[in-house]
């Protein structure tokens, strides 16, 4: 079996994928910014006597310059892969926006997963690993109001397609998921001034098996690209 990380592992995606891989038997490391919300995540997805398949790793990555100091005693493994499930959204429209709005998600959404990746490429050549960016529909178009974000989504695929490029012994996925209920989701329908409703929305368990899905392929092939609709 396998070792995975996992960002935003206390998100509905990310904490569906881990679910899925520790299932299969495989090793989860969950990181997110909150040890209190990871430490539920891992309890739900363990059971409460633990298990050492799964750890947890704290990081905040609205900072990218912080995340080196906080792998720094990580001692992690080589990885079989590197999920990347996190993200923040605002939205508005060009004349609203303020340059915070933008940098704030280009910081999350971009040089974050940037960041990690370049700090975990080690641990991922060991193992000839495979790296999925969890993307969006707005890294593929973008609609009224939604330009900051789907600028840091456009910019993510392009350092998807530059990784994959650059790291030929690396498998490297984008993954742009439709409307996912989630709390993102929640609060993106709030912002639109909506009604919340789970069910008009796709499970994120099935984003998820999609994502397994990809992790699993065999090596004679990458899948780079997967649009995936509600």
């Amino acid at each position: 079996m396998g070792t995975y990380l996992i960002t935003g592992a206390t998100g509905a995606i990310g904490a569906a994928v881990a679910e899925i891989l520790h299932e299969a038997g495989d090793h989860v490391i969950l990181s997110g910014r909150s040890a209190e919300h990871l430490h539920a995540t891992a309890r739900r997805i363990a059971g409460e006597t633990g298990d050492e398949r799964v750890r947890t790793l704290v990081l905040d990555l609205a900072d990218p310059r912080r995340i080196e100091p906080s792998l720094g005693e990580a001692e992690l493994p080589p990885l079989d892969g590197l999920v990347h499930s996190a993200g923040g959204i605002r939205l508005g429209t060009v004349e609203k926006l303020r340059p915070d709005d933008w940098l704030d998600q280009l910081l999350v959404n971009t040089a974050a997963p940037a960041e990690l990746t370049r700090l975990l490429l080690p641990s991922l050549r060991a193992a000839r690993g495979h790296v999925v960016f969890v993307n969006s529909g707005s890294g593929l178009r973008s609609k009224p109001a939604w330009a900051a974000y789907a600028a840091s989504k456009h910019a993510l695929r392009a350092l998807a397609d530059s990784l994959r490029a650059e790291e030929p012994e690396l498998r490297v996925t984008s993954v742009f998921p439709g409307r996912t209920a989630s709390e993102m989701q929640r609060q993106v329908r709030a912002l639109e001034g909506g009604e919340y409703d789970p069910d008009e929305f796709m499970s994120p368990r099935t984003v998820a098996t999609v994502i397994v899905n990809a992790l699993r392929t065999p090596r004679d092939a990458t899948v780079t690209d997967i649009s995936v609709r509600g």
